[in-house]
């Protein structure tokens, strides 16, 4: 470890159960967290309420400041209305905790804890760094409009975009250069500004060479959230075209079986004859490679919105990086990374492209593209391991601080 100079008092915040992750987006905080601890400086982690934070806390060398006033996490029941109320808790938190050990930097983690953070840094006097793993109101551009009015999707994402300018924070790490565009527009510095893009843990996600000729169907896969921007009419319109043209096509979908999983399956069963799917429920990201291993290709089928645009979308790497074809819908910020890339087929927004890009991938062989597989696999554990990209976001935050000192 190297010796640094300025050693500092964090205060991390996330809405998010810190540990285990729940899925690749909760994974970063982690690993953010891991090299700032290996730097030497000292972390607190403020979270909802996490198993055997004891443990957690002599694991990770950290601080556990947990909320414990209702369950939180992706998939607790009126998660929207608890993430509004969320931040004014986290900000009661937080001050309670610097009024016993004065805090010296403090960074979010997520749009939801970026309100606290933001409304802090007067009240503090500290520097802020936010960091936005996605454009979190963007998403529900696409969402039902009963469960999301669109005045009022309208509403949350100018006021997500305007947060940095708007509480004059120290710094920002953004998923992607689409989303800095975002928040450059909104009257903040581009110089403040850190594209990262989204990572993935390379240990947890091996290469595996494809076999040709197997004998078995192919399957289709599909990890995540699975949430409505990720199945909509794009994925249903894709199925149908699949199935007639290659009906023992087999759909496997890895994650929680949320609502609008749980509705787009029973539209796929009444609506496409044949349609065979597997849904095994939620699986920890560390074992979700698994599920990849014997896929025959990797799908992004999300619905346009301006996060989606934004989103560095991890299942993309963590396909590429397994080895797995993959057919994703047009997304700015992915599209600029793996554009020059043949192990990604871009698809345009529409279910009919896109199963035809699916239909062109199990036509092929295997031995067709593995070498290229293979090549594209080494380029995304080199650039876009956590470990890596975390280690230049944590040069940024001390950048930050050490601004903040002269």
């Amino acid at each position: 470890m190297r010796e640094l100079p300025f050693p500092f008092r964090i205060a991390f915040l996330t809405h998010e159960p810190f540990y285990p992750p729940s899925g690749g987006g909760s994974a970063e905080a982690v690993y953010l967290v891991e090299e700032l601890v290996r730097r030497g400086h000292e972390v607190h982690v403020f979270c909802p309420q996490i198993a055997e934070p004891d443990a957690v806390e002599d694991e990770f060398q950290i601080h556990l400041h947990p909320f414990t006033t209702w369950a939180m996490g992706r998939y607790a029941r009126f998660r929207n209305f608890k993430y509004l109320l969320y931040p004014f808790f986290l900000q009661r938190l937080v001050i309670r905790a610097a009024n016993i050990a004065k805090f010296d930097l403090l960074l979010s983690q997520h749009a939801i804890s970026a309100v606290a953070a933001g409304r802090l840094k007067s009240r503090l006097q500290v520097p802020v760094v936010m960091n936005f793993p996605d454009l979190l109101t963007g998403f529900m551009e696409t969402w039902p409009a009963w469960l999301a009015p669109r005045p009022f999707v309208e509403a949350l994402k100018r006021y997500e975009i305007s947060m940095p300018a708007r509480y004059d924070v120290d710094g920002v790490l953004a998923i992607s250069d689409t989303l800095a565009d975002y928040f450059a527009g909104r009257s903040y510095p581009r110089e403040k500004i850190l594209p990262i893009y989204y990572g993935y843990a390379a240990e947890h996600f091996p290469f595996r060479p494809r076999e040709a000729g197997n004998g078995r169907p192919p399957v289709v896969v599909m990890h995540g959230s699975l949430d409505f921007h990720h199945l909509g009419d794009i994925a249903f319109e894709a199925i149908q075209q699949v199935v007639q043209v290659r009906p023992e096509t087999v759909f496997r979908f890895v994650g929680q079986r949320t609502a609008a999983l749980g509705k787009f399956l029973g539209r796929a069963r009444q609506g496409v004859s044949g349609f065979k799917f597997e849904a095994p429920g939620f699986v920890p990201y560390a074992e979700v490679a698994k599920y990849l291993a014997d896929a025959t290709v990797g799908i992004v089928p999300y619905e346009e919105s301006a996060g989606t645009h934004c989103a560095f979308v991890a299942k993309v790497v963590e396909y590429v990086a397994s080895g797995l074809p993959t057919v994703c819908t047009p997304l700015q910020s992915i599209r600029r990374y793996f554009q020059a890339d043949p192990m990604v087929r871009f698809a345009e927004f529409n279910g009919a492209d896109f199963g035809k890009k699916i239909i062109s991938w199990l036509d092929e062989s295997p031995l067709a593209w593995q070498v290229q597989a293979g090549k594209s696999a080494a380029r995304v554990q080199t650039e876009l391991d956590w470990r890596p990209l975390c280690s230049r976001a944590v040069d940024f935050v001390e950048g930050v601080f050490a601004r903040s000192r002269n």
